[in-house]
């Protein structure tokens, strides 16, 4: 599906999209038009991390959702998602009202270009690829050791928790 749109921006994100292969839907404005574009960026880590596109008179936003609130730790966290925003170009880490973590990131419009879109694509992924495990790590730790200690018990693979291997007593005290 094609946007069919007059909105130049929205075509040259379309056209980069296309000719990345990636998967992508437009969502709606509230006049019922396209105005933006929901990309399913591939990883390794985290393996899809939906990033959105959205038109406005002025800028383009980009947003994508990274984790839900962290469940401890928070200091840590947040200290690492500081540090982090640093070294990242043309994205940075934030929260959103529930404390959820997502990157985000505005374009002026004159600069859409498929460099451009195919730069913050990359920047999405490097960063999900660099700090996705740490965020899980720093902020889910105890989590992460009861689901190990669960699929343990029951025999399940731990496949998907190898990287976090190293978090996990194994209750060899000699």
């Amino acid at each position: 599906m094609s946007a069919g749109t007059v909105n130049p921006a929205l075509d040259v994100i379309e056209a980069t999209l296309k000719e990345s292969d990636l998967e992508y839907a437009f969502h709606e404005g509230s006049d019922g038009a396209p105005s933006g574009v929901v990309v399913a960026v591939p990883g390794e880590r985290r393996l899809v991390t939906n990033t959105i596109f959205t038109v406005g008179d002025h800028t383009v936003r980009v947003e994508a959702f990274i984790c839900r609130k962290p469940d401890e730790d928070f200091e840590k966290v947040y200290r690492y998602l500081l540090r982090r925003n640093r070294r990242l170009f043309g994205l940075a880490y934030t929260l959103d009202n529930l404390g959820d973590i997502y990157l985000i990131g505005r374009i002026a419009l004159e600069s859409v270009s498929p460099d451009v879109i195919d730069g913050i694509l990359g920047q999405v992924v490097q960063a999900v690829e660099a700090d996705f495990n740490m965020l899980l790590e720093l902020g889910f730790h105890s989590s992460i050791q009861k689901e190990w200690e669960w699929r343990v018990k029951r025999g399940e693979s731990l496949k998907n928790l190898k990287a976090f291997e190293h978090l996990i007593d194994d209750g060899d005290d000699d």
